[in-house]
């Protein structure tokens, strides 16, 4: 990454730009609960079991059932590998992140004898809702006659020329700033290809000048590309519950939402076809977003008996502001030399929001008296309804993702056996593709398992857990749009403390 030693700070109109894509609002609208050891183990089906401070990020009538004031934290080291695949190429990169994923307290208070409010809890929970820590790379040789040229060239299909061009005396940082002030950043891609020699207009001479060309011959194209991202999105919430008489429980989160998200990618092509005068393209993006929101929660859990519970719980959806900043960076090398466009330039874009879809989660447990447990969750999440805002600035972007995504259902079953004071527990989940296609981004499918030992007022548990999911990833999603076939696998070693109050 290159290193900014000179910062100009661009503030681009909301009117005519359109940064944003179907990959942000799906990042935004997925949740990946860590949660605590326990939680973990039984792959979050934990909806109508409640009793763990992280059941209640998924039924706020959790919390009402514990019966005296609990607290928990926990730490988890999460293991990511990704294995690519790009025409003849191979990758793997392999990261690790250790973290703080979960914690939290309730405090419970007991009514008086006469009530059939048998008791009311007051709960706040910090959760790890998703971690966007990810590294991956893809090399190989196109063989599609793809290449970053198609990039500029549509950004730059048209627009004039005095458009996307400096001024006679002006230097490139002062243009790309001022590009991106007047015209928006569609206007600076395509002052970037202009500027690198990448594309020329068909009319040099005509500043009115629309259409363009490339200087790169048709053929094949060496790509080196790499994506490193780090961030997180997290949720503290606010949670009142309370019994009813003996079989129902009844609980509310109010929710505040954060995103920390930052991403980088770097192009590196190459390609000896006849004819071409651009033999050599780097191409840098870096993009660094911050957001808050807000979402509520209404749950419940009814025991039909002693030993059969069922839960019912409505998220509604987050409604996020979010603030993004971006960097970039292109050099080029061919029949007119080694060319650098290092504008020094931060892009900040307008505040924005984000309506990220509801879900409905419903849930049954069986508890074999104190001896074990079988719990099973099932969410649906309708993608598609996913909305960027204000609507009249996004309507073809809501559009595609209304015609790009779908709706998507999650299983969850767990289960717990308990032998003197050791806990044992298994779990498997699987969540469907949120994509029609089924293929962008797959199928996910995991398993768990992990031990807990009770000392009494204080319960330490273990967990492993794993996940996989394939994707294909576009390298852009405009021009050069083939993808990079990516196997993800997630593994998650998980510690938690917990204990009454």
């Amino acid at each position: 990454m290159k290193k900014l030693s000179l910062l100009f700070i661009g503030m681009l109109s909301m009117s005519i730009i359109n940064a944003q894509d179907i990959s942000d609002a799906l990042r935004y609208s997925q949740d990946n609960i860590q949660g605590t050891a326990r939680f973990r183990a039984l792959s979050g089906a934990f909806g109508a079991l409640g009793g763990d401070m992280s059941a209640v990020s998924i039924n706020p009538a959790g919390s009402a059932v514990f019966s005296r004031s609990h607290a928990s934290f926990s730490l988890s080291n999460i293991d990511t590998t990704n294995d690519t695949r790009y025409f003849n190429g191979l990758g793997s990169t392999n990261d690790s992140n250790f973290d703080l994923s979960q914690g939290g307290a309730a405090f419970v208070f007991a009514s008086n004898d006469n009530s059939p409010w048998r008791k009311f809890t007051l709960s706040v929970a910090y959760d790890k809702t998703n971690d966007f820590d990810d590294t991956w790379f893809s090399r190989g040789t196109n063989t599609n006659n793809q290449s970053i040229d198609l990039y500029f060239l549509n950004y730059a299909d048209g627009k004039r020329l005095d458009e996307i061009s400096s001024l006679s005396g002006e230097s490139l940082s002062d243009a790309y700033l001022d590009i991106g002030n007047t015209y928006g950043f569609a206007h600076q891609q395509a002052f970037l290809g202009y500027e690198s020699f990448i594309i020329e207009p068909d009319d040099i001479t005509d500043n009115a000048n629309t259409t363009y060309f490339s200087n790169l011959a048709n053929g094949t194209f060496d790509h080196d590309y790499s994506y490193a991202a780090t961030g997180y999105n997290g949720k503290i919430s606010f949670n009142i519950a309370a019994q009813y008489e003996d079989n129902l429980y009844l609980g509310l989160n109010l929710n505040s939402h954060f995103i920390d998200y930052e991403r980088s990618t770097l192009l590196f092509e190459d390609n000896t076809n006849s004819g071409s005068t651009v033999n050599y393209i780097e191409f840098e993006n870096n993009l660094s977003t911050t957001g808050n929101g807000f979402s509520f929660q209404l749950g419940g859990i009814l025991k039909l008996s002693p030993e059969f519970r069922v839960g019912l719980t409505y998220d509604s959806p987050t409604w996020y502001t979010i603030e993004e900043e971006t960097t970039q960076y292109i050099a080029t090398d061919g029949d007119n030399g080694f060319t650098e466009i290092n504008p020094l330039v931060i892009n900040i874009y307008p505040q924005y929001k984000l309506q990220t879809p509801a879900k409905i989660t419903g849930s049954l447990a069986y508890v074999f008296s104190k001896q074990g447990l079988i719990s099973f969750d099932y969410s649906r999440k309708d993608y598609s309804a996913t909305k960027f805002k204000p609507e009249t600035d996004y309507n073809n972007l809501n559009n595609a993702i209304s015609n790009t995504l779908t709706d998507a259902n999650t299983y969850r079953v767990g289960a717990e056996y308990k032998h003197l004071q050791f806990s044992f527990r298994g779990g498997y989940r699987f969540e469907e593709s949120p994509y029609l296609d089924g293929i962008t981004v797959g199928d996910l499918t995991g398993y768990s398992f992990g031990i807990g030992y009770n000392f009494g007022n204080t319960k330490l548990d273990i967990t492993y857990d794993q996940s996989n999911r394939e994707s294909a990833t576009p390298l852009y999603n405009v021009g050069l749009t083939d993808s990079a076939l990516i196997d993800r696998t997630d593994s998650n070693l998980t510690l938690s403390l917990s204990f009454n109050i």
